[in-house]
């Protein structure tokens, strides 16, 4: 009887429906599971390899990221892949960050207006990234620029 039910398309629709609201109930529980843990880890290892490449994000609305980074100088560069960027379409959003150990703070503004600043910034930030990748499959870049001591 179940194979019977399979050949009909009406019946493939229907898995496929169920899998994927399996997936999307899912996977939101699976990366918070997976940030917690990376987030434990840098805490317990701020000179540890991946602290070197991931920083800690407080964001004011309390949610709590971990992303990798660049840093040059006074900026802090991150490429969200995520829905989450659009936490920093206002003027200047204020965030606090842990690097290595560091607690900063700083306001962070999305790029969304400059494609080669991107490019630029994304080839040092992921240098490892497909080149082919369309520049809207790879992320949102955010700077935040770094308050003083």
């Amino acid at each position: 009887m179940l194979f019977t039910w399979l050949r009909k398309p009406r019946a493939w629709l229907a898995l496929g429906l169920v899998v994927l609201v399996g997936l999307l109930a899912w996977l939101p529980v699976r990366t918070q599971q997976v940030n917690a843990q990376v987030v434990e880890e840098i805490r317990a290892n701020p000179q540890g390899e991946r602290a070197a490449r991931t920083m800690i994000i407080f964001l004011a609305d309390g949610r709590v990221y971990p992303v990798n980074y660049l840093r040059e100088d006074d900026l802090v560069f991150m490429g969200i892949d995520g829905r989450w960027w659009r936490a920093f379409q206002s003027s200047s959003e204020p965030v606090e960050m842990v690097i290595q150990g560091q607690r900063l703070s700083g306001h962070a503004q999305v790029v969304l207006d400059d494609p080669e600043y991107v490019v630029d910034v994304f080839a040092r930030l992921r240098p490892k990234a497909p080149s082919w990748l369309p520049l809207w499959l790879n992320g949102k870049l955010v700077v935040i620029t770094l308050q003083p001591d």
